[in-house]
């Protein structure tokens, strides 16, 4: 007993009560019109149910129509906010307009659905609020209301006690009713074959997104320590003070430096819709050239063309796999020689970077890490390719970048 009676505490069941009515007002008002309400008959209620089924056919062809329904469903067939239930289910009705005749038709056949049902709903309210207030007339010694089903002779005050049964069945039949229109909302209602797909197409590109952020903080990140870390040591080993108060004057801005990508990272990664800043590009691939000097690494820079023109996401993960192959070599190789050459050709981007081999890189080197691979993912992204690999004594990366 008390399992039918918890019904009684949601509000989900009242709302799906109210949602059921609402759909009663088409046909009553089509009755209204023909045949009337008056002392309607059996016959009558048939076909004040048929009268609006084409109407509310035609209805469901604008694609608006589905819209609506959904919101309406959203709000009204499942707990929320307004609920004393807590649920963490997700309704699986759609809010979108119709795009196809699949879900033309999808919404009719909720729409007819709703229509009959409210019907009903809407009747055996009428007759069991009636009942109880003849029980209650009764008590008083005059039902006041006829009711077929039950024999008023002999009025008694114990009729006050059959009062509350009416409206306890009212309840438990609209409870049982909502529920199966909500089952019928998530079927009818439910996302189509191609929202389905859109949905999954853009989870896709959240997560590809998501995954080059976090591709872009581990460059920026391990660049900022392998520099910390060299510059740290070198300090260390030479003792001198001019160079100390140097080495720990680029720690100090490659970390802001790092401070400042991670922050605009994790605004990113929250996603407040607010702009996360701006991303470095190639066109300033000097600071990257100065900070691996800093740390003891002579560089050989060579750069053709200009870097300004080039078009969308090329200078800016250009930049990273630069940055990623410095950090590189430092870790591997320590503060060489390195060679860069940058060449923009009129189809093409041209990347290279060369450094000897010491003799504790070439079994880390020629394994390859997270780094070079994500140069080459980037790379491949973008229609391009990466190599590296032992040359003799050094060891080249090599990245081909198409611009068109």
């Amino acid at each position: 007993m008390p399992s039918l009676l918890l019904p009684l505490t949601h509000a989900v069941t009242y709302t799906r009560w109210l949602h059921l009515l609402m759909g009663a007002i088409v046909p009553v008002a089509c009755a209204m019109v023909f045949p009337g309400l008056s002392s309607p008959s059996p016959g009558d209620w048939a076909l004040i149910a048929v009268l609006p089924v084409p109407l509310v056919l035609a209805a469901a062809m604008v694609p608006s129509v589905r819209r609506a329904e959904g919101l309406q469903a959203q709000l009204m067939l499942f707990p929320g906010p307004h609920a004393r239930v807590r649920s963490d289910e997700r309704p699986g009705v759609s809010a979108v307009p119709s795009s196809s005749w699949s879900d033309r038709a999808r919404t009719g056949a909720l729409l007819v659905l709703r229509v009959e049902t409210g019907l009903a709903v809407a009747l055996v309210t009428a007759r069991l609020m009636a009942l109880s207030l003849s029980f209650a007339g009764a008590a008083a010694g005059d039902p006041g209301i006829d009711a077929p089903l039950v024999d008023f002779a002999g009025g008694s005050w114990m009729y006050v006690l059959l009062v509350p049964a009416p409206l306890l069945v009212l309840v438990v039949t609209a409870a049982g009713a909502g529920a199966l229109m909500a089952q019928a909302a998530r079927r009818l209602l439910g996302p189509s074959v191609t929202e389905r797909l859109s949905e999954l197409e853009e989870r896709t590109e959240q997560l590809l997104e998501r995954n080059g952020i976090v591709q872009e903080l581990h460059d920026s990140l391990g660049h900022a320590l392998t520099l910390a870390v060299v510059q740290a040591g070198a300090a260390r080993a030479t003792a001198d003070p001019q160079f100390t108060d140097r080495a720990l004057e680029t720690i100090e801005e490659t970390g802001r430096d790092a401070l400042e990508d991670l922050d605009r990272v994790l605004l990113a990664l929250r996603e407040t819709g607010r702009p996360a800043g701006t991303r470095p590009d190639l066109g300033e691939a000097g600071r990257l050239l100065d900070s691996a000097r800093s740390s003891g690494a002579q560089i050989d820079a060579e750069v053709t063309g200009p870097l300004e023109y080039l078009p969308g996401p090329i200078p800016r993960e250009a930049y990273r796999m630069l940055q990623e192959a410095l950090t590189n070599v430092l870790r591997h190789a320590g503060p060489v020689r390195i060679g860069v050459r940058i060449v923009v050709e009129q189809t093409r981007l041209r990347l290279e970077v060369r450094n000897p081999l010491a003799a504790a890189a070439s079994v880390a080197g020629t394994r390859g890490g997270s780094g070079l691979r994500g140069i080459r993912e980037r790379a491949t992204l973008l229609g391009g390719e990466a190599r590296a690999g032992r040359d003799g004594s050094q060891w080249p990366l090599h990245v081909d970048l198409p611009l068109r």
